[in-house]
């Protein structure tokens, strides 16, 4: 049995979950249980502080964990990196009082910032040549210039909206990051068999995202041209109707896409168009 470790709340934990639902892996609903069996599939879970996951993960108390890349890099722990997730993004920014003058690095020369980061902030200002005085401190970092505590800080940042909330701006992302699958670099054979499924249902879920499933009514005269803008895996599937001279298209198109391509097709002639959602899609 695999055991997974995962965030005990917040937006990582409710991602992640919701993961594990999607590849059709069932977990209790527990508060107050540290360890949670599945009651479908060969996995447990490890309900753990994120900044703990790299550390238990490293060192085989899990066998796999999903955390931050952020948390990852700043605790230098020696796990696999499965594959990235594509949620719970962010970046770790430096940023400042609003109304500062600021025209470069160099502005952070002598100055204090605070961080909950101090590994990888380290390494930025190391490798850029810049002496800046780096305060460790847990909990809201972004209140530290406004009660004198620091003049910048070095955070997470995702909307934007708490740095405007306490007058301070971005100048400078250090690091894009999201969600990482982890594994322990000395996991058995056995358990290795279970993460080669675990990874084909994350993959068949994956893979549907943000994906439409696209069916429509086409005269045959306008075949050709209605196929040259369709995308898809290969191919449309392409099957006669009834009624002579109309066919029925089948494709995949990506949400992001999706109007500008519906659109043309509505101008190429094409009608009745049905629109699906995609729950999985196995390559």
């Amino acid at each position: 049995m695999l055991r997974i470790a995962v965030q005990s709340k917040g937006r990582l934990y409710e991602d992640t979950m919701h993961l594990l639902a999607e590849a059709g892996i069932k977990i209790p609903a527990s508060k107050r249980t540290l360890l949670v069996e599945s009651s479908n599939f060969p996995l447990e879970v490890l309900y753990l502080r994120d900044d703990d996951i790299p550390q238990s993960v490293a060192t085989g108390v899990a066998d796999l964990g999903i955390v931050g890349r952020n948390e990852l890099e700043e605790r230098g722990e020696d796990a696999d990196v499965v594959r990235p997730l594509g949620f719970s993004r962010c970046r770790l920014s430096l940023a400042i009082p609003k109304d500062a003058d600021y025209r470069g690095l160099t502005w952070f020369e002598g100055r204090k910032i605070a961080t909950s980061y101090p590994a990888i902030l380290r390494r930025f200002m190391q490798e850029h040549g810049i002496g800046a005085e780096i305060h460790v401190i847990t909990g809201s970092v972004e209140i530290s210039p406004g009660i004198g505590l620091a003049d910048a800080i070095f955070d997470i940042v995702s909307s934007g909206g708490t740095l405007v909330s306490n007058n301070l701006r971005e100048v400078e992302t250090v690091m894009e990051s999201e969600a990482l699958l982890i594994a322990h670099r000395g996991m058995e054979t056995e358990k290795r068999q279970v993460l080669d499924e675990l990874l084909f249902r994350i993959e068949a879920v994956k893979n549907a995202e943000d994906k439409k499933y696209v069916m429509m009514n086409v005269p045959t005269e306008r075949l050709t041209d209605i196929v040259k803008v369709l995308p898809g895996m290969k191919s449309p599937t392409v099957m006669p109707l009834a009624t002579p001279g109309w066919n029925s298209v089948h494709t995949l198109i990506d949400e992001r896409s999706f109007w500008q391509i519906i659109s043309r097709l509505k101008e190429l002639g094409a009608e009745g168009i049905l629109v699906l959602p995609v729950e999985k899609m196995i390559l």
